[in-house]
Formats: C-alpha cells, sequence, structure tokens
C-alpha cells in the first residue's frame, strides 16, 4: 500500500516554498483561510492523478510571477514490487529517512526505498511529470512513471462532485475494487436500436402533417427516401458515453441522487474497501453535508481510530468536531506564508486544550481568559462596539476561551499550546493572584499579548473602581435584578463586617459619590464564590453591554486604555 512521504512545493498560488513529511494515515489540516491548506490537497492530486493534462493558468503561479516555474514533488514509499523493477525504474529509485526526512538520490541499506513524482509547469502552462534522479538527469536521462502505475497510485478526490465515483468511470473507486468490468457495448448497442425504433412508432401521430409534408416534397424533387419518411432517433445522438454504467437502489433510482454526506459516507466506505489497490484519497471539507453523528461515523470508515491506518487520508476541516474525534498527531496547523506544518502534538495539555476548544484551533488568533467574566466582558463590549460601526471579532479571527480560573499560571499553560503552534495569542487576566514573573515574562518575549487588571485587583474589582457614580448605581441595580436585594445586602454586609450595607451605599450615591472604601466593599461583596453577582459570560455580557460600553467615555482613564489596548490588539492581527 503506497504511501506519501514527503510532499514538496514550490511557487504553487499562495505557496512560495513548502516542505512536509505527512503521517501514514490520518493528516487533517487545520488553520485560517487562505493559508494553503485546499492548494496543499490540489498540489498532491495534481502531481499524483492519473491525468494526461491539466488546465493551468497564470493564477496558479505564486504571486502571478510566470518566469519561475511551479514544482510540486510528491515523494511514495511502501512501494510494491513492481515500483521497485530495476529494470523499469531502477535509475530512479532513492532512499528515505523517516527520522530526518532528508532523501538521498542513492538507496541506502538501513533506509526505505522510495521513487519522486515531480510535476512542473512553466510559463507556457504545459504541465511536465517525470520521476527525479540525479543519476539519470546526469545521463541525459528522463521518464515518467508507466500509465498503468500511475492510475494504480492516483488518490481518490472526494470533492463536491462525489457522485462520480458512483458510475464505473476512468477513476472512480468503483474501478478500483476489483478487476471485475461490464462488457456494455453489445447491451447498449441493442439497447440504443430499439429506442430509436419505439420511438420511431410513438412519434408518428404526433408528427404526421410535418411528415407528409417532408415525403411529398422530397418526392417532387426526386429525392428517394421511399413511401414514408419516419422520425426516429437519430443513430449518432444514441450513444452512451463513460458512466453510462450506474449504481441504482432497488427500486432503480440512481444512487447519484444521495444526499451530499450519503454519498461521502458511501465513497469514503469503498474506498477502505480498495485500500489494498488504492489508499491514498483526499477530502476537502470532510464535514461538508454530515450531521455530527455522521462525521463521526466517516472518520471511523476512514481509520482514524486504528492503530494499523488502513488509509492514507488528506483532509482539510473547519468542524470542531472532527478536532474533538482526532488526536493530536492527525492534527496539521497551516499557517500563511509558512514553509511547512506543524503537528499540534498529543502532550497531556495539549490533548485537553483540543477536547475543550476545539472551535479555538480553527481561528488565527486567540484570547485566553482567566474565567466567564473575561469572556462576558469582552463579547458584551464587542456586542456594542459593532454597533458603533467596528469589525466584530470574529470577524477579525478572534477566538475566547475560558480557561476555567484555578491556579493564576492556568492562562499561560492554554495560550502556550496555542503560541507554540503559531496562533496569535493573548491573556486577559485577574491581577488578585499573580503568576510567575518568568512565566509572563517568557510568554511576552515570545510574542504573546497580556491584558492584566490593576494594582491587585480582579475584573469585578476594577469595574466597580473604574467606573462613573452612576456605572456603579447601574451595577448595583442589575445585581439586585438578577440576585434579590436580601443576598446584595447579605454580601455587602458581610464584606464590610457590618459596617455599611446595601440602603448605606444607596444613600451614598445619592448625596452624589460614593467612597473609594465602598467600592473596594462592592468588588469584593460582587465576586463571592458562592454567589458571584456577575459570573457567567451572559450575565456579564449584559453587564458589559448595557452598563460598561455606555460608562467607558467617563470612566477611569486608565481602565479604559486597558479595554483600548484589548481592541486594538484583536484588529491588528487582521491581514
Amino acid at each position: 500500500m503506497p504511501r506519501i512521504r514527503k510532499v514538496e512545493i514550490n511557487h504553487f498560488r499562495c505557496i512560495q516554498k513548502f516542505e512536509w513529511c505527512p503521517s501514514p494515515g490520518i493528516n487533517c489540516l487545520i488553520g485560517p483561510g487562505d493559508s494553503g491548506k485546499s492548494s496543499i490537497l490540489d498540489a498532491i492530486d495534481f502531481c499524483l492523478g492519473a491525468r494526461r493534462n491539466i488546465q493551468f493558468s497564470d493564477a496558479d503561479f505564486h504571486l502571478l510571477d510566470v518566469d519561475t516555474p511551479v514544482s510540486i514533488s510528491i515523494t511514495i514509499g511502501e512501494l510494491d514490487d513492481a515500483l521497485k523493477n530495476l529494470e523499469v525504474y531502477g535509475m530512479y529509485l532513492r532512499s528515505f529517512d523517516s527520522q530526518t526526512g532528508k532523501i538521498e538520490d542513492e538507496p541506502e541499506k538501513d533506509s526505505e526505498t522510495v521513487l519522486t513524482i515531480r510535476l512542473t509547469v512553466a510559463s507556457d502552462l504545459e504541465p511536465s511529470w517525470s520521476l527525479v534522479s540525479e543519476r539519470a538527469e546526469a545521463q541525459g536521462l528522463s521518464r515518467n512513471l508507466i500509465w498503468g502505475d500511475r492510475v494504480r497510485l492516483a488518490p481518490t478526490r472526494i470533492g463536491l462532485m462525489a457522485e462520480y465515483h458512483l458510475g464505473w468511470r476512468h477513476g472512480s473507486v468503483l474501478n478500483s475494487i476489483s478487476e471485475e468490468r461490464a462488457d456494455a457495448s453489445a447491451a447498449l448497442a441493442k439497447a440504443a436500436r430499439d429506442a430509436r425504433v419505439a420511438f420511431g412508432e410513438e412519434v408518428q401521430d404526433q408528427l404526421g402533417e410535418t411528415l407528409g409534408i417532408v415525403a411529398t416534397t422530397a418526392n417532387e424533387l426526386g429525392i428517394p427516401v421511399g413511401e414514408k419518411v419516419k422520425a426516429m432517433l437519430d443513430a449518432h445522438s444514441v450513444s452512451f458515453s463513460e458512466g453510462t454504467i450506474s449504481l441504482h437502489d432497488n427500486e432503480g433510482i440512481p444512487l447519484r441522487g444521495l444526499g451530499i454526506g450519503s454519498t461521502r459516507l458511501l465513497i469514503a466506505g469503498l474506498q477502505r474497501k480498495t485500500a489494498t489497490r488504492s489508499s491514498i484519497i483526499l477530502i476537502d471539507e470532510l464535514e461538508h453535508g454530515l450531521e455530527p453523528h455522521r462525521i463521526i461515523r466517516l472518520l471511523d470508515s476512514l481509520g482514524a481510530k486504528e492503530k494499523i491506518p488502513p488509509l492514507q487520508v488528506f483532509m482539510t476541516t473547519h468542524s470542531p468536531i472532527v478536532l474533538q474525534e482526532l488526536n493530536g498527531n492527525q492534527l496539521f496547523v497551516t499557517r500563511p506564508a509558512a514553509n511547512t506544518l506543524l503537528t499540534v502534538g498529543i502532550e497531556d495539555e495539549i490533548q485537553g486544550t483540543i477536547r475543550r476548544y476545539p472551535h479555538a484551533f480553527l481561528a488565527p488568533s486567540v484570547i485566553i481568559c482567566e474565567g466567564a467574566s473575561e469572556v462576558g466582558l469582552i463579547r458584551g463590549l464587542d456586542h456594542q462596539r459593532v454597533a458603533n460601526g467596528h469589525n466584530a471579532i470574529t470577524a477579525l479571527g478572534v477566538a475566547l476561551i475560558d480557561s476555567g480560573g484555578g491556579d493564576p499560571e492556568t492562562p499561560f499553560r492554554r495560550a502556550n499550546t496555542f503560541r507554540s503552534l503559531g496562533y496569535r495569542t493573548a491573556i486577559v487576566r485577574d491581577d488578585d493572584i499573580k503568576p510567575s514573573p518568568k512565566v509572563e515574562a517568557d510568554f511576552k518575549a515570545n510574542g504573546g499579548k497580556v491584558i492584566a487588571w490593576r494594582d491587585g485587583r480582579s475584573l469585578e474589582d476594577e469595574l466597580f473602581l473604574s467606573l462613573t457614580k452612576d456605572g456603579v448605581s447601574n451595577l448595583i441595580n442589575r445585581a439586585v435584578e438578577l440576585q434579590g436585594e436580601d443576598l446584595i445586602n447579605n454580601h455587602i454586609k458581610s464584606t464590610s463586617h457590618n459596617r455599611i450595607d446595601l440602603n448605606g451605599i444607596q444613600e451614598e450615591i445619592l448625596s452624589g459619590t460614593i467612597t473609594r472604601d465602598s467600592r473596594l466593599i462592592l468588588g469584593k461583596a460582587s465576586r463571592t464564590k458562592s454567589a458571584g453577582w456577575f459570573k457567567t459570560i451572559t450575565w456579564m455580557a449584559d453587564v458589559a453591554c448595557d452598563i460598561v460600553y455606555p460608562d467607558l467615555e467617563n470612566a477611569d482613564p486608565g481602565f479604559r486604555t486597558l479595554i483600548e489596548d484589548l481592541f486594538v490588539w484583536t484588529s491588528d492581527g487582521w491581514e
């Protein structure tokens, strides 16, 4: 079962230079749009596909520079006997070191024997395929795979037109299942003749007048057409092209009428049956047309959970379900202008992050929030900013993560998972319990961004200390609406050791001011662990939208700067 060992792409579409040694099993490409995921699949397809020609255009050249040729090289391992035939391919056999990814032109004893196929496209837009060998080139020799071997190596592409594979067409999966072939020529010829005759008999009454005029005119002109002119199907128009034989269900309904998801599932299942003959499969946007449970079924049929992979699969996805079902060694992150793919990995911290926050791996930028309150704050502020003409952070490719509290270094562990894979990463944290200075310094030194509330404050402290008197009054009123007056009063009394209660706070506000001491009490009371006043994403989002954003213009300048700094960071990552 041949496997792709190395992919090398130069000057193709958005890819300037790229090298990658894929996994022998599932290779799921994830990353932002326009980062080259589909182009990598196309490159594999174009290089290995059993085509005699491909239509290229100037747009297939990196930056439209047609003076530099497109070059796509695919190195194939696990060669069968036919591909290691010395008489046919001896001059082109090479060696591959799986530990280093290095290819030597001479076969080496302790390395795998491989073949490298190269597709080159110059400014004339004519594709040229050849086997790579410095030895052969030095002797002026050149050759490609023989056609039968190209057909056997060709990957199966499952795309929007997956129904192509439900007929016995050139390159379809049905032709790979077995050596069986239906000789339909005699049956089709007879069917064509019968159809012509049957149509001629049925149409006489419908076209009688016209046929009579034609016959009379022909006889008048001395044109021999016989006594009667007939309307029959033209012999040349009754033809059957490739794909005439296709799959139908029990009622005779063509299976091409199946939904997109069902068609993809069926083709993947058939491809699994043909693994000994054709073992490479390409799927763009695997989740297309599938519900979550069927996505899982499709992944199972591709062998995603099997220790010995039956197929080598190259696929792209934008589905969090797919990420949750795969392990980190099956996920590869693409980045614009990157010259390789990064394996996500299977360390406990990484695997746990994938399970909890799969959506974040599909965004180019990630904000790690210390808790749900920070997530809610950013969502609410963002909602109001959008209403006032700003771009939404989701439109800017930013994902929010609730790191779930824990020790003060938990957000940094989460963030480093993403940062190490090339994601733009920021942390929004409380300052009441500080992380290790070294941990934070290292994160910043490696390009991470930290937004921390000031002077040992939590978010609630920051809000009650930074908003105006009216803003604080609105926070109290919202807390009473959510939690009830008795609970809010008890929290204030408990926090102040009975020095002040809710009524006393409200009297201060009515007098036209509120003391710093009262603000501190409110901040501490509002984050009571057993019943925080705004401790859900929804509650804090509403607070941010209805109270914080309208109050920002007159709030403490330092707090306003922190918020502005955060949203500037989200915009800076947009290209």
